[in-house]
Parts: C-alpha cells; sequence; structure tokens
C-alpha cells in the first residue's frame, strides 16, 4: 500500500496548511490565524467528506501543483481557478479522483485571490497548540510549501461519512463592503475622518497578506497627536498608522499594537476581504 502522502511539484507564489485555527493562546501573544476564507474550507472539506475543520492548502494567487503518493479524493475551491489532473481539465467545485503519481495542477486564480484544495483524510502536519494553520507572523505551524516537501495525509473518511455532491460557491464580488462598529479608539479620530472612512471608496494594496488588507485611499484625519501604549489587536481591528491609511487586520494579525484602531469589521464579512486582490475596491459601512 503506498503511503498516504503527496509531494510538492510546484509550491506557488505562498502556499500554506491552515485549518480552522488556534484559538483561546491570544494571552499568550500567539494569535488564531486558521484559513482566510473559512466558508470556502467547509466546502471543499465537505466535498471529500471530511469533517469541516479538517487542514487544507491555502494558495495565493498562482496557485500550485502536487502529487498523490496513493489514490486520493481532491477538492478545490475558494478563489476560482483552472484544475488539471496530469495535464487533463478536472472541475473546480467538486470532488475529483486523483491516482497515485498523477499531477494535480491548481492554476492561477481567475477571480480572487485564494484557491483551497481539501484531500480525503486532511493534510496530516503536526499540529501545534491544537491547529495545523501555518502562522506568517509567529511562524508556528508546518513551514509555507516549497518545491519537493512531502507532507502526510490522514485516513481516509469512511465511505458513508456525509459529503457534498455539490455546494452553491460565493462570488468574488466587485468591491467588497465591510460592515464595522466604530471603536475602541473613534475618539482619536475627527468627525470629518469618520465620514470619510464610511463614504468613500478605498483599493485594496499589492502590500497586503495574511497578516493584513492594506488600504489606500482618503488619510484618515487625527483628533489626537501622540502614540498609544501597546494594547490588545482582535481579528478585523482596523487600525491606522501615522499615514492615514487603514489596515484590516486578518488572521495572521499581531495580538497587541501601538496605533489605534477606528472600528472593528464583523467577523463574517473578512472571508470577502480575504479574497480582495490588489486593486479590488472596498468600502466601510456601519454595521447593524
Amino acid at each position: 500500500m503506498r503511503d498516504r502522502a503527496f509531494a510538492v511539484v510546484r509550491a506557488g507564489a505562498l502556499t500554506t496548511v491552515q485549518d480552522r485555527g488556534r484559538f483561546g493562546h491570544a494571552h499568550l501573544g500567539v494569535p488564531r490565524s486558521g484559513a482566510l476564507d473559512p466558508y470556502a474550507v467547509a466546502l471543499v472539506n465537505r466535498l471529500v467528506g471530511n469533517d469541516g475543520g479538517a487542514a487544507v492548502l491555502e494558495t495565493t494567487l498562482t496557485g500550485c501543483a502536487v502529487r498523490p503518493r496513493c489514490a486520493v479524493t481532491v477538492a478545490v475551491g475558494g478563489a476560482p481557478c483552472p484544475v488539471t489532473v496530469d495535464g487533463r481539465p478536472a472541475p473546480w467545485g467538486a470532488a475529483v479522483r486523483v491516482e497515485a503519481g498523477a499531477v494535480l495542477e491548481v492554476g492561477t486564480a481567475v477571480r480572487g485571490v485564494r484557491s483551497y484544495v481539501a484531500f480525503a483524510g486532511g493534510v496530516a502536519a503536526d499540529p501545534v497548540l491544537g491547529s495545523r494553520s501555518t502562522d506568517l507572523l509567529s511562524g508556528l505551524g508546518p513551514a509555507p510549501l516549497v518545491d519537493g516537501a512531502v507532507l502526510p495525509l490522514g485516513a481516509a473518511p469512511p465511505p458513508d461519512a456525509p459529503h457534498y455532491e455539490g455546494a452553491p460557491w460565493r462570488g468574488v464580488p466587485d468591491e467588497v463592503v465591510l460592515r464595522v462598529r466604530f471603536g475602541p479608539r473613534d475618539d482619536w479620530f475627527t468627525a470629518g475622518a469618520l465620514r470619510t472612512l464610511t463614504t468613500s471608496t478605498y483599493v485594496v494594496s499589492a502590500a497586503s497578506n495574511r497578516v493584513g488588507l492594506r488600504l489606500e485611499g482618503p488619510p484618515l484625519e487625527r483628533a489626537r497627536a501622540g502614540e498609544l501604549p501597546s494594547e490588545g489587536m482582535v481579528l478585523g481591528a482596523v487600525q491606522v498608522p501615522p499615514d492615514g491609511h487603514p489596515v484590516v487586520f486578518l488572521a495572521d494579525h499581531p495580538t497587541t499594537g501601538g496605533y489605534p484602531v477606528v472600528c472593528v469589521v464583523r467577523e463574517p464579512d473578512l472571508a470577502a476581504a480575504a479574497q480582495a486582490a490588489p486593486g479590488a475596491r472596498v468600502r466601510f459601512v456601519r454595521g447593524r
């Protein structure tokens, strides 16, 4: 019987192992990390019969290519992209059987940023603090994929495991709308700055990454000078550095920071933010 593992043929721009993340360790300086588009992860996992929390591969823009050492069912979802098995077209957003030694190629994203690859049984990298997620900021979890690396797979789920034959996929919007709640440091900004934030259109910077979505657009004017002592940061916090351009903190965000947080994005909206490519438009609205 062949090894339950796969070899990395092409790592792509940035491919990492991700699951739901590591919860409950922020007081130790460890952020949650985890997949930036958890909805896509839950769907690809269910397509191959996994529990929704199984570890998957998260690709960035250029996809990746892998060669399983055993026959395995896979599914690719998230950002739409071409999928091939040994050069033959395969469906995106559906379960595909890949034979041992065949090459699964996940192509460049057509829309969005991050595609997800689920294997039946999940990626069985060693867990750290209860999660197999790669955290780029702290360095916890498995290293980002490199060409030639070999990663283990977990035991295949039973044939009668619940799974989807197909799944409804959310499209990638032309404009991302983020619902926010002001605070805790909105009083550090002028009333005009708060109006600017919720009436202007921002553009995603190419400097964005898993730590934060950096935005370009009208700067936010402060009502106070000086700096804050470092304080705790949460997922979705919109921090404003001295240049006035907001940064939306994503899964690998730091656990503390000294720049004021003008508002916090509602967590359900962050998946869309994670799929916003450089140049995409972003607007903030008061959430309800």
